[in-house]
């Protein structure tokens, strides 16, 4: 893994978990030479992680629509940014830069994204690993439901076991290099 891309809310949470969480990913990443490909903001636990990366040595690739850039929350200090047109062409290029996913708290935008990324991947067109980094159990409900999913025939267990979960850096990171998609879907 090079590049991962990484989701996460533009603010930082309740619980002070959340940005030491944030921190010690992106840490994790500068040292194991992974690039951190995310949304290009200051703020929240996005500009955490960036800062994170940066601090310990890394790269940090963001992708801001202009919109967000002109609002002045776009990190001012990344390796490099790319300012797109729009969220649809930021997903996109972030998608396409990335060799896996991870999904930190968050809000709407964030479970949106590594929603996406998941469906893609149960339909075939990628291959890379969709994970959830697990702080504080905060996914636990999303994974409930998505249990609910198969129990109801709505899915298959295949793709609920695609779904990677850790509250470790190296544990989440070990998991997405060893990861082996499933068969995509209607094969």
């Amino acid at each position: 893994m090079k590049n991962i891309a990484v989701f996460c809310g533009s603010k930082s949470g309740q619980s002070p978990l959340f940005s030491q969480a944030a921190t010690e990913l992106g840490s994790y990443f500068a040292q194991q030479n992974i690039r951190l490909i995310y949304g290009g903001g200051k703020v929240g636990l996005m500009g955490t992680i960036a800062d994170a990366v940066l601090n310990a040595g890394g790269e940090v690739f963001g992708v801001i629509p202009e919109k967000l850039k002109a609002k002045e929350i776009a990190h001012p200090n990344l390796t490099e940014l790319l300012v797109v047109s729009d969220m649809h062409e930021r997903k996109a290029k972030m998608a396409e830069l990335a060799d896996g996913f991870i999904a930190m708290p968050g809000g709407a935008g964030t479970l949106e994204e590594i929603s996406e990324v998941w469906t893609w991947a149960q339909l075939g067109y990628h291959q890379k690993p969709c994970a959830f980094y697990n702080i504080n159990h905060f996914y636990d409900p999303l994974l409930q439901m998505i249990e609910l999913m198969v129990t109801q025939g709505f899915m298959t267990q295949s793709y609920l076991d695609m779904l990677l979960v850790s509250d470790t850096p190296a544990s989440l990171i070990h998991a997405m290099q060893h990861y082996v998609p499933p068969q995509e879907k209607w094969s």
